[in-house]
């Protein structure tokens, strides 16, 4: 085993601090209007509510599910164009959304919306991941520890973002969507201005040839199912869990303060305990810790559920299962993606960062539905939340070998 000599105080590149700044950007501009976005749908234009859902599905479907696509362009022509045309093509159609009115023109609003970020997220994480490798092998420190750093920038932004667009809704919705455009104006112009036209050591690849490969990668592949029942448990906190707090509390405001919560862990904890678990826990161990502590979430709210509760005392299980899965989260989250390099093939790092997102998302499409239908059994209340805690559990058993 060889050694290497580290230095903790190393800096980050200039590249490193653009796209953790980017990031942060990114989800500042997004969540200023995405909150929003569901009511102005239903209460300013007149959607039904099927419609409304069916609206936020296809910006999901058009973001998360092409971004395999995202980031085989990235490995094709590079980071800088690939980003540009993102931000580009979201500052068209936040601007789009603003004034959309009849269904067709709200639906191809968040067609681009969704696609812009299926062009540059990729790119931009792909090429974070592949940049906190060389920081770890110039001897700088873990990689998970960059990685971690993007998370926060990332969960810095989400929590931004609606502040920002809560205050413009006085105004009126269009002013939202031409502040999150605007706040990318400014995201393009930087990236055009510092953004390097060719990053050393990353090649150019044809789109030929890379997902056969991709596909038959069994380690990949169980890497994105580990992934996929992390984020499967993270979406029970739009899905789950206002069930359970409607019911312990009568409405749903206090969602608000647990999302705050969620935020507030990731922003003042990630690094610290990023820190302390690289210390002592390998990628695959640190991977299992998290679900883990997701699983043993779900088991909190079920072992409470018998009982009742409601009030504050009620809401305790439901802000307990918050805490561990951002715990969770912060383990698992960025490990994820500090380990697709080992996994990728060389030159198509981009595919498989967008693979990542697209194949988990997937798993989520289908978890989430089959989740629906469970909460609508009327099975004993904990039922619902045993099975949930179940699904990280087997998702252990599928995580890759570190080597």
């Amino acid at each position: 085993m060889t050694t290497r000599t580290l230095d903790p105080g190393a800096r980050l590149s200039p590249l490193l601090h653009l796209l953790i700044l980017t990031q942060l950007a990114f989800n500042i501009g997004f969540f200023a209007v995405l909150p929003f976005l569901a009511e102005h749908l239903g209460q300013s234009i007149g959607l039904a509510g099927w419609l409304v859902g069916f609206v936020l599905g296809l910006r999901t479907f058009s973001q998360q599910g092409l971004f395999v696509v995202g980031g085989a362009l990235a490995d094709r022509y590079g980071v800088r164009p690939v980003v540009l045309a993102g931000c580009a093509l979201r500052i068209a159609g936040f601007a789009w959304l603003g004034y959309a009115q009849e269904t067709w023109s709200v639906i191809g609003a968040v067609l681009l919306i969704g696609f812009a970020a299926a062009l540059f997220s990729p790119a931009v994480e792909s090429e974070v991941a592949r940049q906190a490798v060389v920081w770890e092998e110039s001897g700088g420190g873990s990689r998970t520890r960059v990685l971690a750093l993007f998370t926060v920038a990332g969960q810095a932004g989400a929590f931004v973002g609606p502040l920002l667009g809560g205050l413009l809704l006085s105004v009126d919705f269009p002013a939202v969507c031409l502040a999150g455009a605007g706040i990318f104006v400014l995201v393009l112009a930087g990236h055009a201005w510092l953004l390097p036209q060719h990053i050393p050591g990353r090649s150019r690849v044809a789109f030929r040839g890379g997902m056969k490969p991709l596909l038959r990668n069994r380690r990949f592949l169980a890497l994105c199912c580990g992934y996929g029942a992390y984020l499967l448990a993270y979406n029970q906190l739009y899905l789950a869990l206002p069930a359970e707090v409607e019911r312990a509390a009568g409405s749903q405001a206090p969602l608000a303060w647990l999302f705050a919560l969620s935020s507030l862990l990731v922003v003042t904890a990630q690094l610290p305990v990023t820190r302390w678990v690289g210390e002592r826990l390998a990628m695959r161990r640190s991977m299992v810790a998290g679900l883990l502590l997701i699983a043993a979430g779900f088991v909190v709210v079920a072992a409470a559920r018998p009982a009742g509760r409601t009030g504050t005392a009620g809401l305790l299980p439901a802000a307990g299962f918050v805490v561990l899965l951002t715990l969770g989260q912060m383990l698992v989250a960025p490990v994820a993606r500090a380990w697709v390099p080992d996994l990728a093939e060389e030159g198509r790092l981009g595919l498989y960062t967008g693979a990542l997102s697209s194949v988990s998302g997937l798993i989520v499409l289908a978890g989430s539905s089959a989740t629906g239908a469970l909460l609508d059994t009327g099975l004993h209340p904990a039922v619902p939340w045993l099975v949930l805690a179940a699904v990280p559990l087997t998702a252990i058993g599928l995580l890759p070998r570190r080597t």
